[in-house]
């Protein structure tokens, strides 16, 4: 297994579904943890996501999760790549990752949903992560399909794990016991991945309580 200008895409965005398959674990994770997407990305450049964030727990975090995260590389040769959460007038560094491993916005995106489902529900960071670990080696379902973007149809992958679905704790997670990861990827999405989505899918009656999504907004020159 593998180790971990300016268009906008998502202007017109459609998901067409083909089918379904459940795929191995060593798959889901290849799948997942691609270690060569960023090497085509002129250094120049920066990715751009979109986080949109719904926590009917903690109205309060999800104002403050939502805004756009730009993934830049640095110009000293040192092969990193720079995230950084940006907010109206607001930027915060997220930290720096090396280039060569892959996209760090597949992590950004578990993390950030084991400390959202930990500080919204309550329950240990520690476990939440085991379970989230363990579910990224299993067999997932994987859907194949077509994404119309920005006028063109590109073909697509989304993977779709639930890492709570027979935990024994469910039914004590507050709706996070039916938590549902969803990575939509694209050979022709610079980056490769093109939505994240993390949503509690409840079951039978009730609405889902969060919804984190991360979202390919397109490439766009770097901050000189």
């Amino acid at each position: 297994m593998r180790t971990l200008v300016f268009g906008l895409i998502t202007s017109v965005l459609f998901f067409i579904p083909a089918f379904a398959a459940p795929v191995d674990g060593e798959e889901t994770y290849d799948l997942l943890f691609r270690g060569d997407v960023l090497d085509a990305i002129a250094r120049e450049k920066e990715l751009v996501y979109q986080r949109t964030v719904t926590n009917h727990l903690k109205p309060e975090a999800a104002a403050r999760d939502t805004g756009d995260i730009a993934l830049s590389f640095a110009n000293d040769g040192s092969g990193m790549a720079h995230l950084e959460f940006r907010q109206d007038e607001k930027h915060r560094a997220m930290g720096n990752f090396p280039a060569s491993v892959g996209n760090p916005m597949i992590m950004v995106f578990y993390e950030s949903t084991i400390r959202d489902m930990a500080e919204s529900a309550g329950g240990s960071p520690f476990y939440i992560r085991n379970r989230v670990k363990d579910a990224l080696i299993q067999p997932a379902e994987v859907e194949t399909g077509d994404a119309v973007v920005n006028g063109k149809t590109v073909s697509v992958k989304t993977i779709r794990m639930r890492p709570f679905a027979q935990d024994p704790n469910r039914d004590r997670m507050q709706g996070f016991g039916g938590l549902m990861l969803s990575v939509t990827v694209s050979e022709d999405v610079p980056g490769w991945y093109l939505r994240l989505v993390a949503e509690t899918v409840p079951n039978g009656e009730g609405n889902s309580i969060y919804r984190s999504e991360m979202r390919f907004e397109g490439v766009q020159e770097g901050k000189e």
